[in-house]
């Protein structure tokens, strides 16, 4: 049997274009669309070749952020896996003005965590000792 993977997930943001733009810039990412939402708002699609964040947004303001971890069905967080230097990661995550934390080690490797603008919670992993 072929593999399933995860294609994309879906996340609403206060900004799409602000987001993709630090995503870009701290992951190395790319724009692969952006338009119109399905039915309001806009939507801007950043990643790689093989899978992406749909950053979405609605026309008016949106709902205040829930409890991360308290409620159900709700995003806990993403996690990114890289195979590059994760120092040099993190440096990029604090040059776009986000406190890196939770530095873990674990088997094989090292994490961080970090919040966005949004309070979405970022992870950031390596296989690197």
């Amino acid at each position: 049997m072929d593999m399933i993977r995860l294609e994309h997930a879906n996340i609403t943001v206060n900004n799409p274009e602000a987001t993709a733009a630090w995503l870009c810039d701290v992951f190395g990412w790319k724009i692969r669309w952006q338009g119109a939402g399905m039915q309001t708002g806009r939507t801007v699609h950043v990643g790689g070749e093989d899978s992406y964040i749909a950053l979405f947004t609605f026309d008016g303001p949106n709902a205040p952020p829930a409890a991360r971890y308290r409620t159900q069905a709700s995003l806990n967080h993403l996690a990114v896996f890289t195979d590059e230097d994760i120092s040099e990661v993190e440096a990029r995550v604090a040059k776009a003005g986000f406190e890196p934390i939770n530095h873990g080690d674990y088997a094989p490797g090292r994490r961080f965590y970090f919040l966005d603008h949004d309070g979405i919670e970022w992870e950031v992993a390596s296989h690197q000792a």
